[in-house]
């Protein structure tokens, strides 16, 4: 394509932190433009945002069934051709369902939907359609993560027998939600957020880490959750044990009540030989970790780092790249799938690598067993 991707939005308008990351992200390599968008349910909210920026007046939307209906309108050669939705759960699946039955590729927020019976159902539109929707579980875009997926997949540590992967934050160690100008409000609200809150909001992310950089899937857990914050409705703290389909196991810890931590993800991989460790506050580094020699460190934007790891790094080593360059790194292999597309050819490997439909179905999958699990009074395993 001679052309940049034309994105319009739904959500992220003024005060909206994650609709600016969003666009920072779509507008990083230059090969997507936004052209309208539906910002807020607030039309003096949307209008202005608009305007901030810089988009015409007739291409700022009240609601998303107008911004579908008036793009498909538009000459192919102007309308929009995907639909980024940055608003909270409850309000994903009928813009996304309604966007790509008419024709427009989407990028979402996690987790993808309210339900797991809507993810099923957002699958099979997928598939009717044929249209691309990608994922933003962003940590999955960090060149580190990258590289330690392609080791432990080349098999250097050998057969994977143990993984750990925990997420633990502290913003709402008090009602947060209290505040109207949290945005923890929606986030603990079971109308808005769905049947998890920690472990939809950031439990979701710690298991597709954990799969995606493994390359195993879990199959069952076992799970306690608890709500510490008196008045709070859904979780804010909790854990599982996790079985792997190639009979590793594995422990994961999510905590939205961990005093005094910021956003401290980490996960550890461990093999027959020996294991890799990545925190996400120190994204640039990869512990390589050994049983018969010194642990290594290995640093990203380096010579030695794999083909996938750089095509996913955008600056020498030193030059620390974070959590917008990931977010980046997905709106990036999108973009280039979906111009592939466009031109009737096949994708290429790297651009296929973001999450998909398919991460997002296993998500919701994932909060229904945990929460299932974690509310259960008997100690027993759950199929995932």
């Amino acid at each position: 394509m001679k052309r940049k991707l034309r994105m319009g939005m739904f959500g992220g308008g003024n005060g909206a932190f994650i609709g600016a990351i969003h666009r920072c992200a779509a507008l990083m390599d230059n090969s997507i433009e936004l052209v309208c968008g539906c910002f807020s349910s607030k039309p003096e909210v949307s209008k202005q945002s608009g305007l901030e920026y810089f988009l015409p007046e007739n291409r700022i939307y009240t609601s998303y069934q107008e911004m579908i209906d008036a793009e498909k309108a538009l000459p192919e050669g102007e309308r929009m051709d995907f639909l980024s939705i940055v608003t909270p759960n409850h309000l994903h699946f009928a813009p996304a369902k309604m966007a790509l039955e008419n024709g427009f590729d989407v990028v979402l927020d996690k987790p993808m939907t309210f339900s797991l019976q809507e993810a099923k159902q957002l699958k099979d539109i997928v598939e009717q359609t044929g249209q691309t929707l990608a994922l933003t579980h962003t940590y999955s875009g960090y060149p580190a993560v990258k590289e330690a997926k392609m080791r432990l997949e080349r098999g250097d540590f050998g057969k994977i027998r143990k993984i750990y992967t925990e997420y633990p934050q502290g913003w709402l160690s008090t009602r947060a939600e209290l505040d109207p100008k949290s945005n923890a409000g929606w986030r603990t609200d079971p109308q808005r957020s769905g049947k998890a809150g920690c472990m939809g909001d950031i439990g979701t992310h710690a298991l597709h880490l954990a799969e995606y950089a493994s390359g195993l899937k879990c199959t069952s857990m076992c799970a306690d959750l608890k709500t510490f914050v008196e008045g709070r409705l859904l979780d804010d703290d909790g854990a599982a044990l996790l079985r792997f389909n190639n009979g590793a196991t594995g422990v994961l810890i999510a905590s939205q009540v961990a005093a005094g931590e910021e956003n401290s993800l980490k996960l550890r991989i461990y093999g027959e030989k020996g294991g890799i460790e990545w925190n996400q506050m120190e994204p640039n580094t990869l512990y390589i970790k050994w049983s018969d020699k010194p642990m290594e460190i290995v640093r990203t934007g380096n010579g030695y780092m794999g083909n996938i790891a750089k095509a996913n790094t955008r600056t020498p080593g030193g030059h620390p790249e974070g959590y917008i360059e990931a977010f980046a790194n997905i709106y990036r292999n999108f973009a280039r799938t979906v111009m592939a597309k466009k031109e009737g050819i096949q994708p290429e490997e790297a651009w296929l690598d973001f999450p998909s439909i398919d991460d997002g179905v296993r998500g919701m999958q994932f909060i229904e067993t945990i929460t299932t699990s974690g509310y259960n009074n008997e100690t027993k395993w759950f199929e995932l």
